[in-house]
């Protein structure tokens, strides 16, 4: 399992992130259309996931904010933003703040954070997802993961950008 904090207070997922080098777990998240997001249906491109506990908090916003600047300049690369949020509050959110170049899906219907290893087990946020990332290549290899030290801390967006070479 992996550990993260929240409030100071130490937390632990349900897993590990999937090893780098290993094929991504196939995944089926719900979009904010309610379409099924699935990594099949993302075959041959490169994978951003940026993985957080709600688009209801200010850092959770902010990653999705920046991932979304950044995704306009990248070439062959889905950004998918995952939380436990309904599809509606994603949709939501994303006609107000004008996000595009992201997709935001959610992980109401899936075992995507017991998959990723990602769930957080116990805490005040217990079930919804720790902020990570997942980076994945074209052909579906993880190639770059990362648990924030805490659930409050931005992620990395330059070593996730940096390990798509």
């Amino acid at each position: 399992m992996a550990t993260t904090t929240l409030g100071g207070n130490p937390v632990n997922t349900v897993g590990d992130l999937p090893a780098v080098g290993s094929q991504a777990p196939a995944f089926s998240l719900v979009s904010a259309e309610m379409a099924d997001v699935t990594l099949a249906g993302l075959a041959g491109k490169r994978v951003i996931l940026n993985i957080f506990p709600s688009i209801d908090t200010g850092v959770c916003a902010t990653s999705t904010r920046k991932f979304n600047e950044l995704a306009a300049g990248l070439d062959n690369t889905a950004v998918v933003c995952v939380s436990a949020d309904l599809p509606f509050a994603l949709k939501r959110f994303c006609g107000a703040e004008g996000i595009e170049n992201v997709t935001t899906a959610s992980t109401f219907r899936s075992s995507f954070g017991d998959d990723y290893g990602v769930k957080m087990a116990e805490g005040r946020l217990a079930a919804l997802m720790a902020r990570a990332v997942v980076v994945i290549d074209e052909a579906g290899k993880v190639i770059y993961t990362h648990v924030t030290d805490s659930v409050g801390d931005e992620p990395n967006y330059e070593a996730a950008i940096a390990a798509l070479g």
